[in-house]
C-alpha cells in the first residue's frame, strides 16, 4: 500500500514536501515515482527515484525546482516541490513498480499506486 499526504494550498514561490508512505510490503527492488494530474489533463511524470541505489529520474521542466529522495529506514519518499507555480496544481500520485529503462517516465510502468494528494498554487 502507498500512501500518498503532504499536499495543500500555498501560493505561487511557496514550497511544500509530499511524503508517500509505503506499507505491506518491500519495494527494495522496485523504482518509485511521483505523477500528478490536472484537471482535464492527463497524468504526467515528475520524477522517480531507485529504491535501491538511489538514481534519480526527473521529468525536464521540473528539475530545477522539484527533488525526489527516499529514507529506507522509515520506508517513505519525498518530493520537495520549491518555487510553485499555479501551473504545478493538480493531484500528485505516488506509484512504484519495476518499470524498465523506457517506461520510468510512464504510467504503465508501475503497477501500485497512492491515492493522490491534491497541491494548490494560488497567484
Amino acid at each position: 500500500k502507498l500512501q500518498a499526504s503532504g499536499g495543500g494550498l500555498v501560493q505561487a514561490g511557496g514550497s511544500l514536501r509530499l511524503s508517500c508512505a509505503a506499507s505491506g510490503r518491500t519495494f527494495s527492488d522496485s523504482v518509485m515515482g511521483w505523477f500528478r494530474q490536472a484537471p482535464g489533463k492527463e497524468r504526467e511524470f515528475v520524477a522517480a527515484i531507485r529504491w535501491s541505489g538511489g538514481r534519480k529520474y526527473y521529468a525536464d521542466s521540473e528539475k530545477d525546482r522539484f527533488t525526489i529522495s527516499r529514507d529506507n529506514a522509515k520506508n517513505t519518499m519525498y518530493l520537495q516541490l520549491n518555487s510553485l507555480k499555479p501551473e504545478d496544481t493538480a493531484v500528485y500520485f505516488c506509484a512504484a513498480g519495476r518499470p524498465i529503462l523506457s517506461t520510468i517516465r510512464r504510467t504503465v510502468g508501475y503497477n501500485y499506486w497512492g491515492q493522490g494528494t491534491q497541491v494548490t498554487v494560488s497567484s
